[in-house]
């Protein structure tokens, strides 16, 4: 029989918002430890039968997480964590935890923690990176921001979906690492997309190429897990160009306020603008080889 979370009586009850494509694996994950008491999501026919399938409460309004230790988000915008924690400030109870697992501008980590702080309710910026697989695979990287003591006492919810949990310094701090690492992954899947569409104009045999370029130093995730599907023109997400395209905006700025050389951001911007204009705002991120064939 297996031992779950649930067999001690401290383990916090968690409510999870947001069942996309990382939520609902993520929701799913915190269910096995039999820490998921309710969800939530924009469309309340999907938390439901969400919620049915694994015998949890669907929540029709902050209300329903009431008694709930910690709330996780995991939501597309600004607005939808603003808006999440207004309504959970109001409810949860003093001590209570909200993780915020959305990829969101620094500033609204911030408000977001001042606005909890004066109901006595914690606060972490805990933006991930990992991809669908690693919600799925429950091995996610998670970048935290806020007070180490409520990472601790966040640390049986996080665990449950997590590989590495890295504090990364106060409130703020976890989505300054989120917007590092979307330079980095911006910067290597143009590298990838334009070298691979390159490799089908010299007609390279892809079957060859890709493991290749994977023995070597050219070997990195977007090519492991993307190369193929994108060379036979799959492009079901993974991770939407549109969502691409709207932490990369939240980088321009903050770029700019660095006053650093911001060449790769510029470009993937307007590569992943071009693709949502195209009609591929809801495409995984390697359709930008679409655009590299010219």
């Amino acid at each position: 029989m297996m031992n779950t979370a649930s067999d001690d009586r401290s383990a916090p009850k968690v409510g999870f918002i947001g069942l996309g494509a990382m939520g609902a694996p993520m929701a799913r994950h915190l269910h096995a430890r039999g820490l998921l008491t309710a969800v939530a999501t924009r469309t309340q026919d999907k938390a439901d039968a969400f919620a049915a399938g694994l015998g949890v409460r669907a929540a029709r309004s902050a209300d329903n997480f009431a008694d709930c230790d910690v709330v996780a988000l995991c939501v597309p915008l600004d607005f939808d964590v603003l808006e999440n924690v207004t309504a959970l400030a109001a409810v949860l109870k003093r001590g209570a935890i909200v993780i915020d697992h959305s990829t969101v501008a620094v500033d609204t980590a911030r408000r977001a923690a001042a606005m909890l702080a004066v109901h006595d309710i914690g606060f972490l910026d805990a933006p991930v990176s990992g991809g669908v697989e690693g919600a799925r695979n429950g091995k996610l990287s998670v970048m935290v921001g806020g007070n180490a003591d409520v990472l601790e006492r966040a640390r049986p919810v996080l665990d449950s979906y997590a590989a590495r949990i890295s504090h990364m310094g106060a409130t703020g701090a976890g989505q300054a690492t989120k917007a590092i690492n979307q330079v980095l992954v911006a910067g290597i899947n143009e590298a990838v997309c334009e070298g691979l569409a390159l490799g089908e104009k010299l007609g390279l045999d892809a079957e060859r190429l890709l493991p290749t370029l994977m023995a070597g130093a050219a070997g990195n995730w977007f090519l492991d897990k993307r190369g193929a599907t994108m060379l036979r023109d799959e492009f079901a997400p993974g991770f939407k160009c549109g969502h691409m395209l709207k932490d990369l905006r939240i980088v321009q700025g903050m770029a700019r306020d660095a006053g650093i050389r911001s060449h790769t951001i510029d470009q993937a911007a307007a590569d992943y603008a071009e693709l949502v204009e195209r009609g591929h705002g809801e495409s995984d991120t390697s359709a930008l080889i679409t655009l590299k064939r010219g």
